[in-house]
């Protein structure tokens, strides 16, 4: 399996890692430390240094609870970003809800789309269509940080989100986006209960024949299970977490700690073959 990102090929034979690189003041782990443009350069390069093969910039956040943004504040935030790290070479993940902001990052050069909309507005898929860049599909209940943990009721999570999923996969494709990569949506609008259920049986949806994406770094879900209450020390349980995934099928897996999961992927792949 490859995914072409406008002229590279990522080859998803193995699992890849996707170094997340937030320019905001109040994102659940990093907020504020990499504001400013030469941090977060400086930040992608050591992304890139440890192993990283794509980075996920991305200018709000989504976090349950997390107030909006404007597009313009957005804007403010990662274009300048957007344009120092397009100069390590490495592909960039514009993570966004915005068409707004979506357009400007995608006419800078950036080379993939992470809607954790889900692509409920169908701007997104036109955009993705006309600059010829997949799109990750995130599943959430509601496209509202504020609101989505009010809605986190499912009769039976994998099959409702593999549903969605499948539903807005279908619709980008027969629109003329390239390719689509599929994420759950850990932590967004689920409950432990689901997030460890969506886990266990990762391969009904990896199953849906797209690429699989799993982002649970640092998240609440690992803080729960392990007790660790600074998400900056939720390390060993995020790796554990990533790792479960990768044996499930996900091949893309966002993550805050790249040299660490680097390490154990060498030694699973090793295992695994």
């Amino acid at each position: 399996m490859k995914l072409e990102l406008r002229g590279r090929t990522l080859d998803l034979s193995r699992p890849r890692l996707m170094g997340i690189l937030n320019v905001t003041p109040d994102s659940f782990s990093d907020g504020g430390r990499y504001l400013d443009v030469e941090a977060a350069r400086a930040r992608a390069r050591a992304l890139k240094d440890e192993g990283a093969d794509l980075i996920d910039l991305g200018g709000e956040s989504t976090r349950p609870g997390a107030a909006p943004v404007s597009a313009s504040e957005e804007k403010r935030r990662v274009l300048p970003v957007l344009e120092a790290v397009l100069e390590l070479a490495l592909p960039v993940s514009i993570d966004t809800r915005k068409p707004e902001v979506a357009r400007e990052a995608l006419r800078l050069g950036a080379h993939l789309l992470n809607d954790v909309g889900g692509l409920r507005d169908g701007r997104m898929v036109r955009l993705a269509a006309e600059y010829g860049v997949p799109v990750v599909i995130m599943h959430s209940p509601v496209n509202d940080p504020q609101t989505m943990m009010q809605h986190a009721r499912y009769a039976d999570v994998v099959r409702e989100v593999a549903g969605f999923l499948r539903h807005q996969a279908e619709g980008a494709l027969a629109a003329g986006v390239p390719a689509v990569v599929l994420d759950p949506g850990f932590g967004f609008g689920k409950r432990l209960e689901h997030n460890l259920e969506l886990l266990r049986r990762l391969d009904e949806i990896a199953a849906l024949g797209h690429p699989l994406l799993a982002g649970l770094s640092r998240k609440r879900t690992i803080g729960e299970l392990t007790g660790v209450t600074a998400p900056e020390r939720r390390l060993c349980g995020s790796v554990a977490a990533h790792l479960a995934a990768a044996r499930r099928g996900a091949r893309i897996l966002r993550v805050h700690d790249v040299a660490a999961h680097a390490e154990a992927l060498a030694v699973w792949n090793a295992v695994e073959g």
